[in-house]
């Protein structure tokens, strides 16, 4: 009895470890084959590496890294080329501050400080994108997800595939590890996919936002709230994973002072930092007015997407816009077909929210594919449905997706100027 007690044990440590290193693993050697692919293309084009992944916004990442924001220098300006003293607020401090911190340590340099920290968070981010497959697999099959009224023809693909040479979940559900890990493959291979590897803020508010949801969906409310708490520090997207985290630890309250707490902490990274910000600039609204004027950023309700996809599927003939534009359309697709699905209600709202914010905006458009990547759990269904299919269709799946996404960020970054 004890000896299979130990053995039971040794399994479970097992199990939970598979949960974290699969998972990273996957989230590596995915970012890896992207790298190789930005790097021949530099080459091809008389470009650095470096340089490719420290364009644009990175350089002002670094910049305050190194020097704090008072210390920026001033050829560093904003979208209309013009800079004075509060432009540098434009850019939340989590990430360039954890990057400095970094390169305080021996060896480091600011771009070597900035890219590590992102290897770090990338890979968090992967293990909590998993967990919240895995979550989601569960929740729905316990719950007989699939309306009635879907046409056989498009829920058929969601169901299992008839494979001799493996063995099936019973009564045809997907095993919710492998639908986790599939959902990190999809996530590491976005489209823009790439910027988890640049001095950008992605890695860290994926992190966090995919540890929030997991917070919210096993009711770990300090979990939630702490990483709420830090998301609002790190990039103004943060205000929908924000409203969500509150939503349900309010309608949670039941849970007691945990709940309440992640109530009280949810807001305040976000909050402060305008406050610093309004300090700073003397304007209760200063960070909105800097971006507005600085980068052309503001709420349209949809105008300049709308004037953006209406153009590149009709007039252009480059592939950067026209691909920009069928990300936008198939993640809104996507956003409604999650409340279809019936994905978790905390994880389909944060998902559309985040589509909402970014497809209601103004400002540059060929960034969407990058500012979209936080709704990564609007790939929950894809993962589902992939993990019922035989392990030839998912190796399959797998391949074509870091095919492309190691093809297209490789193609954003070093041949269409602007792109993210």
């Amino acid at each position: 009895m004890l000896r299979r007690a130990t053995i039971d044990t040794i399994s479970d440590r097992l199990y939970q470890r598979r949960d974290w290193i699969e998972p990273i693993a996957v989230f590596l050697v995915i970012r890896l084959i992207g790298m190789l692919a930005l790097e021949r293309f530099t080459q091809l084009r008389g470009g650095s590496l470096g340089s490719a992944l420290s364009a644009w916004d990175g350089k002002w990442m670094l910049a305050i890294a190194e020097h704090g924001y008072g210390g920026v220098p001033l050829t560093q300006t904003d979208a209309q080329g013009m800079r004075d003293s509060d432009t540098p607020y434009a850019f939340f401090p989590g990430y360039p501050l954890l990057a400095g911190a970094v390169d305080k340590i021996p060896g480091f340099s600011p771009f070597g400080a900035a890219l590590t920290v992102n290897v770090v968070l990338g890979s968090l981010a992967a293990v909590g994108v998993a967990r919240i497959g895995a979550l989601c697999c569960t929740q729905m099959q316990d719950r007989a997800t699939r309306p009635r009224w879907m046409p056989a023809r498009i829920s058929g693909w969601f169901a299992e595939e008839s494979d001799a040479s493996e063995p099936k979940p019973p009564t045809g559900r997907a095993d919710p590890r492998r639908a986790g890990l599939l959902l990190a493959v999809l996530f590491a291979a976005a489209p823009m996919g790439i910027v988890l590897s640049m001095a950008y803020t992605e890695a860290l508010f994926c992190a966090l936002a995919a540890w929030a949801l997991v917070g919210v969906l096993e009711h770990r409310w300090l979990l939630a709230g702490v990483c709420a708490l830090l998301s609002g520090l790190s990039r103004p997207t943060a205000g929908v994973l924000i409203a969500v985290v509150i939503l349900a630890a309010l309608l949670h309250r039941r849970d007691g002072w945990r709940a309440w707490t992640a109530i009280v902490l949810s807001p305040l990274g976000y909050l402060g930092y305008l406050a610093v910000v309004w300090h700073k600039t003397g304007e209760p609204l200063g960070w909105f007015r800097i971006q507005t004027e600085g980068w052309n950023t503001g709420v349209d309700y949809g105008k300049a997407a709308w004037e953006f996809v209406n153009y590149a599927l009709v007039n252009s003939s480059e592939i950067a816009p026209v691909a920009t534009a069928w990300i936008i359309v198939l993640t809104i697709g996507l956003a409604l077909f999650s409340f279809v699905e019936r994905v978790p209600w905390p994880v389909s709202v944060y998902g559309a929210l985040v589509v909402v914010s970014i497809v209601a905006s103004s400002g540059l458009m060929m960034s969407r594919p990058r500012l979209l990547l936080p709704a990564f759990v609007l790939l929950i269904p894809i993962a589902i449905g992939l993990a019922k299919r035989s392990m030839s269709t998912q190796v399959i799946a797998s391949l074509v997706v870091i095919t492309f996404s190691s093809w297209f960020g490789a193609h954003m970054l070093t041949v269409y100027p602007h792109a993210v």
